[in-house]
């Protein structure tokens, strides 16, 4: 017989077996007690979290001839002939390849028979979200007032993309990511029947990887037992079949960054990609290490929110104890961001190399982000001296960073400020609101492009606006006549507005001046540039 992938072959077959959806499988079990029913059911909730498992389990519960305590006896002939999928009663679809009308239309058409044996007929819908606008129109008025014998359950990990109407018509449920223990504790359960030999502390591991999915994380185990099918599973079994890094790494690199040691940076990198380790996995577990940093400084006793053996444990307090809270909030802002570039990168090590460097060294960020941690870094380092052994010029070198990082500091939180007349100020307020769209509106693509990067001024001088750019290139194709036309066009067409534009090259910042009306002089008590 071929084998069966382990996620299938323990797949929940009772509501009791679901794991980590105790409320949703509750409810389910009363509703079958009490024969309260209803006609239509929303399952939402992230993959592998039992979506799928627990809409298979109420089809055969709703039809099983003997339930026992609200769940499926799974030894009569409909019970059966449902776990078989030879039964007529349950239909499944895919609405990410069945998403059109004459899907919907079929449906339609079958709910109009009765069950041939049972009493319900279930439709299993996943995916639902895939669903075209069409076919959504197509589905509501079957979908509120099926016959009393049908039964929908609708399932989808994005039910923000359902039309309010569909909502508005099913009970929704909303699957939660399972936890780290229950995920672990079902794994065991599974290896030691499964007889896979494996170390509590790498089941743990393949848990957390699992990220909330009951099944990732047990196509994991499967893909850990290959590997190791003869031998006992360790933790750094673990992280070597599965492309990750193990804490002590991200320690060191932590390290590494609080001596500005980019040498032994750039090594660490370089040993991590030439044992084959994916980069993206790499930041998504140092992103995790530095969040479990933040929570060693502000949170007394780890247990249950860290999830890592004593001695790594004790080897984190220390580690957060080299950088303030405002180091390791920009720490994972930066990471965050880079972990969203490097889905389009083709250069991720080199993506990843320059942010490291740029964490290590907070002065060379120009942002108030930067000049934030360059401060806190300071200020740190402050608290370590013994200003007693300090020289007078050392004293004077600290003095002449901190009083350097606060006028930058100030220079980003206080931008000089213009007063507008209110015609010119609400037109500029109503281009900013809407700029990228108008971008995007240009018909030339060419021109579309060379606007992707710009922002919009007033003129100083005159009515209109003024069109900034950084790029000489993108400076050159706005600066022409029809280019200006045409965007002209878009805004009057938008508005019913007529508004001027020139254009400028400079490197100037986008909200590097607040614009007011004079009005607002009366309301407010700020030093005021007036022009003209």
């Amino acid at each position: 017989m071929s084998y069966t992938a382990l996620y299938r072959k323990w797949r929940s077959k009772t509501f009791d077996e679901v794991k980590g959806q105790e409320p949703i499988t509750e409810a389910f079990k009363n509703q079958i007690k009490t024969g309260r029913i209803g006609h239509a059911y929303l399952f939402c909730g992230t993959r592998g979290t039992g979506k799928t498992s627990v809409a298979k389990i109420f089809a055969r519960a709703v039809n099983c001839l003997n339930p026992v305590n609200g769940n499926p006896c799974n030894e009569c002939a409909v019970c059966r002939s449902i776990l078989n999928d030879s039964s007529m009663n349950v239909m499944e679809m895919d609405a990410a390849s069945n998403n059109g009308v004459d899907d919907i239309r079929q449906i339609r058409d079958q709910v109009q028979y009765p069950p041939v044996d049972g009493k319900y007929k279930v439709y299993i819908i996943d995916e639902v979200h895939m669903l075209s606008q069409a076919a959504f129109n197509a589905f509501l008025k079957t979908l509120e007032e099926p016959p009393e014998y049908v039964i929908f359950v609708l399932a989808t990990t994005e039910p923000n993309k359902l039309p309010i109407t569909i909502l508005s018509r099913c009970q929704r449920y909303d699957f939660k990511r399972i936890s780290t223990e229950t995920i672990a504790g079902r794994l065991r359960e599974i290896s030691d029947y499964e007889n896979i030999d494996v170390e509590d502390e790498a089941l743990h591991y393949i848990a957390r990887v699992g990220d909330g999915s009951m099944r990732d994380a047990v196509s994991l185990l499967d893909q850990c037992s290959a590997f190791q099918f003869d031998h006992r599973i360790k933790y750094e079994d673990a992280l070597d079949i599965l492309g990750s890094v193990d804490t002590s790494v991200f320690s060191d690199i932590i390290r590494a960054l609080n001596q500005k040691d980019i040498k032994s940076i750039l090594d660490i990198i370089s040993r991590v990609i030439e044992q084959g380790r994916e980069i993206g996995q790499f930041i998504s577990d140092l992103i995790m290490y530095i969040r479990n940093l933040l929570l060693a400084k502000n949170v007394d006793n780890l247990q249950g929110l860290v999830d890592m053996s004593k001695e790594n444990l004790e080897r984190l307090k220390s580690d957060s104890k080299l950088f303030s809270i405002t180091e390791l909030l920009r720490y994972i802002r930066m990471l965050s961001d880079l972990s969203n570039q490097m889905r389009y990168s083709t250069q991720k090590r080199i993506l990843l190399e320059t942010t490291l460097m740029k964490l290590a060294y907070p002065e060379t960020d120009a942002t108030l982000d930067g000049l934030n941690a360059k401060l806190s870094e300071i200020r740190r380092e402050i608290s370590n001296l013994d200003i007693n052994s300090l020289s007078i010029d050392q004293v004077n070198t600290i003095k002449g960073d901190v009083k350097s990082s606060s006028n930058d500091l100030n220079k980003l939180k206080s931008p000089s400020k213009i007063t507008l007349p209110k015609a010119q100020y609400d037109d500029l307020q109503l281009l900013k609101k809407d700029w990228r769209n108008i971008c995007i509106a240009v018909p030339s693509s060419v021109v579309s492009v060379a606007l992707r990067d710009t922002f919009v001024k007033p003129n100083k001088d005159k009515d209109g606006m003024v069109i900034v750019t950084r790029s000489r290139g993108s400076y050159k194709i706005i600066s022409e006549s029809d280019s200006k036309d045409m965007l002209c066009k878009v805004v009057e067409n938008r508005y019913n507005k007529s508004i001027k534009f020139s254009t400028e090259l400079s490197e100037e910042k986008e909200n590097s001046t607040v614009y007011v009306t004079e009005d607002d002089l009366n309301k407010i008590n700020i030093n005021i540039e007036i022009e003209g």
